[in-house]
């Protein structure tokens, strides 16, 4: 287990470096997503990775992922993040029964993301802190 978190630690600080674009990412932000998804018989799909963010002063961080196989793409959960500077690891996970997917080569997005109250009357508003995309295998 301490292997997995030191690799994924150091996964996570390049792609801090490479992937926080955003004017209100912190320098600490990021996120990283495992190479690995786990499909189930019955159609549910676990994803995972790390993330890292510092500030969740201005609303709470969630971490949400997309899975794309094909022409197919469907929303797979989304977590609360903890944003105390330290790396944590996330899972999402859903039943997706349309579009089906099988087991093999897919893609995730996946999105660190606050919401701050700035938009009309107080309602929130997504703030992008970090994107990651990566190639995945679904297996059993």
């Amino acid at each position: 287990m301490r292997a997995r978190l030191a690799l994924a630690a150091g996964a996570l600080l390049a792609v801090t470096a490479a992937t926080v674009s955003t004017a209100h990412a912190g320098p600490a932000d990021g996120l990283s997503v495992d190479p690995v998804g786990t499909l189930a018989d019955d159609g549910s799909i676990t994803l995972s990775g790390y993330y890292r963010c510092v500030d969740d002063s201005a609303g709470p961080v969630f971490v949400s992922s997309t899975l794309i196989q094909g022409d197919r793409s469907a929303g797979i959960g989304g977590t609360q993040a903890v944003c105390d500077g330290l790396v944590h690891e996330w899972t999402n996970s859903a039943v997706v029964k349309e579009p089906g997917y099988r087991a093999g080569g897919a893609r995730v997005e996946a999105t660190l993301m606050q919401l701050a109250p700035d938009g009309p009357m107080g309602l929130p508003l997504p703030d992008f802190l970090a994107r990651q995309s990566q190639d995945v295998t679904l297996g059993s």
